[in-house]
């Protein structure tokens, strides 16, 4: 790669109906570079730092945002409310799996290769949460626990929230044979026995509607990262890259 050449990086644009405001963006692989491992990958620890920083030095930009923040994403369910701004050249230092922010022009980060990006935007836009949700994240309800404390830290109602999930791990790709003993009863509706198929994407919908959400304001980019493994970083399938899930407040 051309160390002197700002790489281009491709995103599929989302927007709440009716809240301009808020804007979410969805990196994708360019196809012309799927076979390069490297190319387009916006993690510090997926492949080679020297890209990688190149790809985070054009985030911002790409985006028009100057000011973004992220996390060192740990498969928990903690929330960080106003995160401070993440330098592209720095390992994050927040040990969370949620953000959450009010300021206009400020991106949150999230990065994935399977697991769920998901965005928590109110009604009026003035407030965003961004999530990373693995598996263990819907084992521990996370999606639900983060609208709780959304709604809680900015007096918020959850039937005023919009969600929307990324590109992620399919119903037809999400195999856990052993989801009986591991997962338990409560996830059982959603597990396919002939398959050993989970539908992590129905169980994020369940707990979020549990959670208060209304089911017309949750919206999904039903993209599998495995299936579609040319144009997504999987780890499932064996791509050691993240692509990045960015979510921002415009200015009014």
């Amino acid at each position: 790669m051309d160390m002197n050449k700002t790489p281009e990086l491709d995103f599929i644009p989302f927007r709440f109906p009716g809240v301009p405001r808020v804007r979410c963006a969805f990196q994708i692989r360019r196809a012309a570079t799927a076979a390069d491992p490297d190319a387009d990958n916006i993690a510090l620890s997926g492949g080679t730092r020297e890209r990688a920083v190149a790809n985070r030095r054009a985030l911002g930009p790409a985006l028009g945002l100057s000011r973004w923040a992220e996390m060192h994403q740990v498969h928990g369910s903690e929330m960080c409310f106003e995160p401070p701004i993440t330098e592209p050249e720095h390992e994050p230092i927040l040990q969370v799996d949620g953000l959450a922010t009010t300021q206009s022009g400020f991106g949150l980060v999230v990065k994935s290769a399977d697991c769920q990006p998901i965005f928590l935007a109110d009604s009026e836009g003035r407030h965003l949460a961004a999530l990373h949700v693995g598996w263990r994240g819907n084992q521990a309800n996370f999606p639900g626990s983060a609208v709780r404390e959304f709604c809680a830290r900015y007096a918020l109602n959850a039937r005023d929230l919009y969600a929307v999930r990324g590109p992620s791990l399919g119903r037809g790709a999400a195999e856990f044979k052993d989801a009986p003993t591991d997962w338990g009863p409560d996830f059982m509706p959603w597990f396919t026995r002939s398959t050993g198929m989970l539908d992590l994407w129905g169980i994020t919908c369940h707990q979020l509607t549990q959670a208060g959400l209304s089911g017309d304001r949750i919206y999904s980019l039903d993209c599998c990262t495995f299936t579609l493994a040319d144009r997504f970083f999987s780890f499932r399938a064996g791509a050691p890259g993240r692509q990045a899930s960015v979510g921002w407040l415009a200015d009014e």
